[in-house]
């Protein structure tokens, strides 16, 4: 796992902090989500990566629009008072109450503060029918600036029977930054707002508020304990820090704790900041059950090298190399031998040869036409899939079973080829076995100059004794030609008794290079089909995880 980890994160970062008016703690939480849900393409569940890609989106199309608004948006069931509750906190009768609500699906908008709110709204689908700006009202001089860059949403019936009804309000609620939630005394523990909205949306509590409405239908010594009971049902939801303001839209109670309250959490925007990093969190968060929370060991190097070992003991390569070195020793001790008696050799057959490899002008190669070249025999290609599998399940250990599958796919894959492409890597290889070291070539010349001697001395000796040349020269007694004879055969033999030696540190120093290339190739063709793939996607998984630590602001 190198430093290149980084490398996505930071150009994330850098595409989302280039949109972001929010802050680079934002900014570096959606890019963390980005990269997860870059490295998780094709290997988590595609619709989940196309979520958080559109999270993403939506996170940075969010503030690259008006970072001076903040969309409140009430919500609430059919008689809960969310359009009276509207009213009360615009001042204006905006949107119709009772029976005399609209049955339409769009939502009532009143923005404090027009300037840089059209886009903003036009990004909401709000229209411009269904549009007021409060700031263009009469007699401003006596409105309240409370809510200054507030853009109030009151949402369609979420229980309506009319389907384009409660999809435009589960549209909104994914675009407002506070989510004001409306409830009736008489319906406040209905399944269909804590099942469908409140506990799914129990990770963004903090831009979250629960108003409970009609207040002062309900007795004073029973207010008390009705918001307990609210409060009870919400903490059952998991949303323990969000707030319950009870309030009477028509009597006005509560409305001005309820407007202090938005104010607060829109000062400084931080519902909007809050929103965001919510919808970041909520997404990171399942592909944090998709992925799992363990970050994969990297294949200890160990490992690694064993199933290279593995891998060429598969391949032959311990028979080739011991081949090089036998084939070397004989032609080698063929060329530095006595010639009177080397040429017994040529009656040995040469172990490469044997093993169907072709002695060229580049020396010894694995030929595939040769036709007794040694191939991966079944036993050696169930040894590969072994192999592979092992490595796999021990670079895997630990990881979801998303990513175990994600890990395992292409190595398991190229298992049919893996054995192939060893044969054709091991073929496409120079054993250098062809290429005798430069000092033989000078030691046969020599010995081949010594039986010239040697023979020569022995006809001038024949010659001279049966009178032919005359009275040879004597050294010491001895005859000059018989000295030339006897000097020229023991030192040949000396010659080729002192080259044995030499010739097998040559062979095994030849096989030694044999065995660099052939492992070489190996490990090209096992970190290509196998160890690549491995790491490739252990590196994946940790992009995932780490851009998700970085998204729920845990790195």
């Amino acid at each position: 796992m190198t430093s290149s980890l980084d490398e996505p994160q930071d150009r994330a970062e850098e595409r989302v902090a280039a949109a972001l008016a929010t802050g680079s703690g934002t900014a570096a939480r959606i890019a963390g989500l980005e990269s997860a849900a870059t490295a998780a393409e094709g290997r988590l569940d595609p619709t989940l990566v196309a979520e958080a890609h559109a999270a993403v989106d939506h996170a940075v199309e969010r503030t690259r629009l008006s970072a001076d608004h903040t969309v409140v948006a009430i919500a609430g069931a059919t008689g809960s008072g969310k359009s009276s509750t509207f009213n009360a906190l615009t001042g204006l009768e905006l949107s119709a109450v009772g029976v005399r609500r609209p049955t339409t699906s769009w939502a009532t908008a009143c923005v404090w503060g027009s300037d840089g709110a059209r886009e903003l709204l036009a990004w909401l689908g709000i229209p411009e029918r269904h549009q007021t700006t409060r700031d263009s009202m009469l007699d401003t001089r006596r409105e309240d600036h409370s809510l200054d860059g507030v853009v109030l949403l009151d949402l369609p019936d979420h229980d309506s029977t009319e389907v384009s009804h409660h999809l435009e309000v589960d549209r909104l609620v994914s675009h407002a930054d506070l989510l004001v939630w409306v409830l009736d005394p008489q319906k406040y523990a209905d399944a269909a707002i804590h099942d469908r909205y409140l506990e799914p949306l129990r990770t963004h509590d903090e831009v979250m508020l629960v108003v409970l409405n009609h207040i002062d239908s309900v007795p004073e010594e029973r207010r008390e304990s009705l918001v307990a009971d609210v409060r009870r049902l919400l903490d059952d939801d998991g949303l323990q820090r969000v707030p319950v303001v009870p309030v009477s839209a028509r009597q006005g109670i509560g409305i001005d704790e309820l407007r202090a309250e938005i104010r607060r959490r829109v000062e400084g925007k931080q519902a909007t900041r809050a929103r965001i990093e919510a919808d970041v969190a909520a997404m990171a968060q399942r592909l944090e059950a998709a992925s799992g929370t363990t970050e994969p060991t990297a294949l200890p190097p160990a490992r690694v090298a064993a199933f290279e070992d593995a891998l060429v003991e598969a391949a032959g390569v311990p028979t080739v190399v011991d081949a090089v070195e036998r084939s070397t020793r004989l032609r080698a001790a063929r060329a530095t031998g006595w010639p009177v008696v080397s040429w017994v050799s040529l009656l040995r057959p040469d172990p490469l040869k044997k093993l169907g490899l072709d002695l060229g002008e580049a020396g010894p190669a694995l030929s595939g036409e040769q036709p007794g070249q040694p191939a991966t025999a079944p036993v050696q290609r169930t040894r590969v899939d072994t192999e592979v599998r092992a490595l796999v399940d021990v670079a895997s250990e630990g990881m979801s079973h998303a990513w175990a599958g994600a890990v395992r796919r292409q190595p398991v894959a190229n298992i049919p080829v893996l054995a192939d492409r060893l044969d054709a890597a091991l073929a496409a290889t120079d054993l250098g076995a062809g290429r005798l070291p430069g000092w033989v070539g000078a030691v046969r010349v020599l010995q081949w100059l010594l039986l010239l001697g040697a023979v020569g001395g022995a006809v001038w000796g024949i010659l001279s004794a049966t009178g032919a040349t005359g009275d040879a020269p004597d050294l010491a007694g001895i005859p000059v030609p018989w000295l030339v004879l006897a000097a020229g055969l023991l030192l040949g033999v000396l010659l080729g008794l002192v080259c044995r030696s030499l010739v097998a540190g040559a062979a095994r120093k030849r096989a030694a290079e044999a065995e660099d290339r052939l492992r070489g190739a190996v490990s090209s063709v096992a970190r290509e089909l196998v160890v690549g793939p491995i790491e490739t996607e252990q590196q994946a998984c940790v992009r995932v995880r780490r851009g998700v630590l970085t998204a729920l602001g845990r790195d």
